[in-house]
């Protein structure tokens, strides 16, 4: 390999944008990865693109889907060109660009797909392009998510004690990793709604705003225990992991039923997305009560949700005394972790290695991921 360097992209379950992210990678002696970050930028989504995604997310024509695959390559191409840029390295000393793309739909355990067309990415950057990283995963008996855990067991494990690291994107995941890089060991699944369900909330009741800024208008309501209680007795919180979930459970409708609930027992609007809020507070908190046996000494936060200061401290609340922190105090800014993880595991595909954890995905065995696309 000419270089360590790749760029990873990821568009997540919460819609806000593109994160890129460049980054170097090194293979340390104790079967670790070094990682150097050298650019992270996001790119958010108009108004107009997310309301394409938000649409195709729910349904859509053929005609829709297919042109929606080519516009998400050309974004993503346009995100990758900026960081690259960003980053000031040389395209000839780049690797690879890593895109997850966008999920469209995913069945757990059966099916699983991702757009953002990786033929315009290798056509308008001039680099080799690996995409479409769960399908294999998926193929081999797994669910195909998450795929987070090798990057947070490679990278960001302690030296000494077990440590958990949740993401809190569109929906939430939690890693559990041993101390000093150790795979086996390693145990990760979906928590339920990170900020999908609060963001959508937000939206249907504020049109004017993307999302709670700074989680003012959680933090100015009350947030009604019985309908969580309620909305937490749904199978999908009491299965076994390995489990992953997505948007056609926390979808739309599932908002709408919250909001219709709230509003029959006289909630305001602040109430509601309180209340959405601390249902994923709560999510967590019993995910990690049911689930994780582990001696979680910390849980290190990142993603979208973690910038909401009324959800981070919703979980510190409900997670107690399990520590929680952000990731960002430790590492680097978190809203880069996860396309740092996807640079990663293009990082393992040019260099022929397993980029699943099988005892997250349930997967038959270790795999490969990814599909190449040759500049």
């Amino acid at each position: 390999m000419a270089s360590s360097v790749v760029v990873g992209l990821m568009s997540g379950t919460s819609l806000d944008g593109i994160s890129a992210a460049v980054a170097r990678f090194r293979d340390a002696a104790d079967g670790r990865v070094d990682v150097e970050l050298l650019a992270y930028r996001s790119r958010p989504y108009t108004g107009a693109e997310r309301s394409r995604l938000s649409a195709a997310l729910g349904g859509g024509t053929p005609a829709e889907y297919c042109r929606l695959n080519f516009d998400l390559g050309g974004w993503l191409a346009d995100a990758a060109i900026q960081v690259m840029a960003d980053a000031g390295v040389a395209r000839d000393d780049i690797a690879a660009i890593a895109s997850h793309g966008q999920t469209i739909w995913h069945e757990a355990g059966h099916s699983t797909w991702q757009s953002g067309e990786a033929a315009v990415i290798a056509e308008r950057t001039g680099i080799d392009v690996i995409s479409d990283f769960r399908v294999r995963d998926v193929a081999a008996g797994g669910q195909g998510a998450p795929l987070v855990p090798i990057a947070d067991s490679m990278l960001f494990s302690s030296p000494t004690d077990w440590r958990g690291l949740q993401n809190l994107g569109g929906i939430g995941n939690i890693t559990v990793v041993p101390p000093r890089g150790q795979l086996e060991g390693v145990r990760a699944f979906d928590t339920g709604p990170g900020v999908a369900v609060i963001d959508g909330v937000t939206r249907a009741l504020r049109p004017q705003l993307p999302y709670d800024v700074d989680g003012k208008l959680a933090r100015a309501g009350r947030p009604n225990v019985q309908i969580v209680k309620e909305l937490l007795a749904h199978p999908y919180f009491s299965m076994d992991p390995p489990k992953s979930t997505g948007r056609e459970l926390f979808n739309s409708d599932y908002v709408q039923k919250l909001i219709s609930a709230a509003r029959a027992l006289g909630g305001s609007d602040e109430d509601i997305i309180a209340t959405a809020v601390q249902l994923t507070a709560d999510s967590v908190a019993d995910a990690y009560r049911r689930f994780v046996a582990e001696p979680m000494h910390e849980v290190l936060v990142s993603g979208g949700g973690a910038k909401n200061p009324a959800l981070f401290a919703a979980i510190q609340r409900a997670a107690a005394p399990v520590k929680v922190r952000h990731f960002d105090d430790v590492f680097f800014d978190g809203e880069a972790k996860e396309a740092v993880a996807f640079a990663l595991l293009g990082y393992l595909h040019v260099t022929k290695r397993p980029g699943n954890v099988p005892s997250a995905t349930g997967a038959r065995g270790p795999r490969v991921l990814g599909k190449l696309t040759p500049a």
